[in-house]
């Protein structure tokens, strides 16, 4: 049988890799785990909510997954694994995830992919395809820690004016004492700019300390940050240093600062004024000497506007602010990135080659996933088509397919605006209103109330979708 939460420290000490299995059919996951516990040691777990528990719970993490999409309470919806591949690749942007399903929609395979997963296997599944495509990964991942250098180092290269710009700021902005607010899109590699910063600085032989605040709950991300004593809470055995004193004057990274609770926003705000902080349970205050980086690829003005982020923390994190371009705006950066990642995950030297028009479609793409999606993209070209050449329609299928523009026809001429113009009562914020409201009523009826699929469809983030709602009194199911 696989192993579970009950036998954390079996784990531990296992040879065998780490595979984190979710699925919420007992018979499958018996059937499926007695068949790759020869290879894996395999963590099983049926819910979206047990999967969070039990990573925090576990010593050692996975680094390889094997997900469902359809899973409590929504077992119907993909929703919960679309979810789930957004919280492990949050808490390890290199995690492998693999998502089993029987919602095999074209629709739900690309924007499982977007988010972050590497390959997609329909149910029901051959045992040999999903043993070597499982193995294929384990491949990827033991090229990606003796190369992760490599990587990095690709990832902020570039010819194009906006990274020659980024690279500029981040030379500016190294060795500065002041906080720096890094901004971006999922996938630019807000992360990377960070360790750079660090590295470029004096702060560069002292540690580099990278927390996600989007990873943990509130009150265990106020223990990691801060600290806390022994019986400070339920499960405090022992007294532990938070991330602020383990950076001692070194650099600190939250990323998805964004989603940093309010209550735990203020205990920043302090150490940003004065470096003072408290661990959990103790009275005696401490200072931290750590310069402060954050990040997120959320639209902060617009949180601080609907109360969910605080103006004051707001303007002491963006005193200096980096915006990482997303890979659409980098020119000919694509192409330059994709040869790279080819020789990077090609076994031995069959690699692939893209025809013509699969290289216009590239420079066409939009790329909503960025680098990490070009990454996956390669990756899954390399197992799929190592030495031969990859057409327009086989690059088509690993993209998230653009979705076609709104077009409301509106139905009105020169002379219906001319006759609207010259009535008593016009007013233009009221018309601008009520488009506004069709499109976005419109948008979300075209995504089944998918709020990340509507606003996507609109242009704009997720947040700024949420304001409007509020403003336009839009009622709807958030997903």
């Amino acid at each position: 049988m696989s192993s579970n939460v009950q036998n954390i420290s079996a784990v531990m000490n296992a040879e065998k890799p780490l595979l984190l299995f979710v699925d919420d059919d007992p018979i499958i996951v018996d059937a499926l785990s007695t068949v790759l516990e020869k290879d894996f040691d395999v963590i099983t777990a049926e819910s979206r909510k047990q999967v969070i528990k039990l990573l925090q719970d576990l010593p050692v993490k996975p680094s390889l997954a094997l997900v469902d999409l359809g899973l409590p309470p929504k077992p119907h919806s993909p929703e919960e694994g679309f979810r789930l591949i957004e919280e492990l690749m949050a808490l390890n942007g290199s995690f492998k995830i693999l998502v089993l399903s029987g919602q095999n929609e074209d629709v739900n395979i690309h924007h499982a992919l977007t988010l972050g997963a590497v390959d997609f296997i329909p149910k029901p599944c051959d045992m040999s395809l999903l043993k070597a495509r499982l193995e294929h990964q384990m491949m990827m991942l033991q090229a990606e820690v003796t190369e992760k250098e490599l990587v990095d180092e690709n990832i902020l290269l570039g010819e194009s004016t906006a990274m020659k710009t980024l690279r500029d700021l981040i030379q500016q902005f190294a060795d500065t004492p002041f906080p720096v607010l890094i901004a971006g899109e999922s996938g630019t590699g807000k992360e990377l700019v960070a360790e750079e910063l660090h590295n470029m600085s004096a702060r560069s032989r002292l540690p580099f300390m990278t927390i996600n605040c989007a990873a943990f709950t509130s009150e265990l991300l106020e223990a990691q940050l801060f600290g806390h004593t022994r019986g400070a809470f339920t499960g405090a055995t022992s007294e532990k240093a938070g991330f602020f004193e383990e950076a001692r004057d070194g650099t600190l990274f939250l990323d998805e600062i964004g989603e940093l609770p309010l209550a735990l926003q203020s205990k920043l705000l302090r150490v940003l004024e004065n470096g003072e902080f408290y661990r959990i349970g103790e009275t005696r205050p401490r200072v931290s000497g750590a310069r402060i980086i954050t990040a997120t690829n959320k639209e902060l003005k617009e949180e601080v506007k609907v109360g969910s982020f605080r103006q004051d923390l707001y303007h002491r994190l963006c005193v200096l602010t980096i915006n990482v371009p997303p890979l659409r705006e980098r020119e000919n950066d694509a192409t330059l990135l994709l040869d790279h990642f080819k020789k990077m995950y090609t076994v031995g030297n069959a690699l692939f080659e893209l025809d013509k028009e699969a290289i216009e479609l590239l420079k066409e793409y939009t790329f909503p996933g960025n680098i990490r999606e070009l990454r996956n993209i390669v990756i899954r070209l390399s197992a799929k088509y190592s030495g031969k050449t990859v057409s327009r329609q086989d690059l088509y299928v690993e993209l998230e397919t653009d979705y076609e523009p709104l077009n409301l026809d509106s139905g009105v001429t020169d002379s219906t605006l001319m006759q609207e113009l010259q009535e008593k009562n016009f007013q233009l914020d009221e018309k601008l209103t009520d488009w506004e409201r069709r499109y976005v009523n419109r948008a979300l009826e075209m995504c089944n109330g998918n709020l990340s699929k509507a606003a996507r469809m609109l242009g704009i983030n997720r947040t700024t979708l949420y304001s409007r709602l509020q403003r336009l009194n839009i009622t709807t199911k958030a997903d």
